[in-house]
């Protein structure tokens, strides 16, 4: 699976990604390679299924939308 991201330098030093695609999905790093490395991992644990996403109340309806 591949991910487009958005490396920037940090003013304070270091670089910020930023996952476009993934809403909140941001990592840091003292280098680009730091930065890429901690992103991977981010992407991974956003990915990662958690009990809560499918646990959902009997009364729950599931619909597609268009915008």
């Amino acid at each position: 699976m591949k991910f487009r991201v958005i490396l920037e330098p940090s003013e304070e030093g270091g670089y910020t990604v930023i996952v476009p695609s993934l809403p909140g999905c941001v990592s840091e790093g003292n280098t680009r390679e730091e930065a890429l490395k901690n992103i991977r991992e981010a992407i991974g644990l956003y990915l990662e299924p958690v009990d809560d996403d499918l646990s959902f109340s009997p009364d729950s309806e599931q619909l597609e939308i268009a915008l």
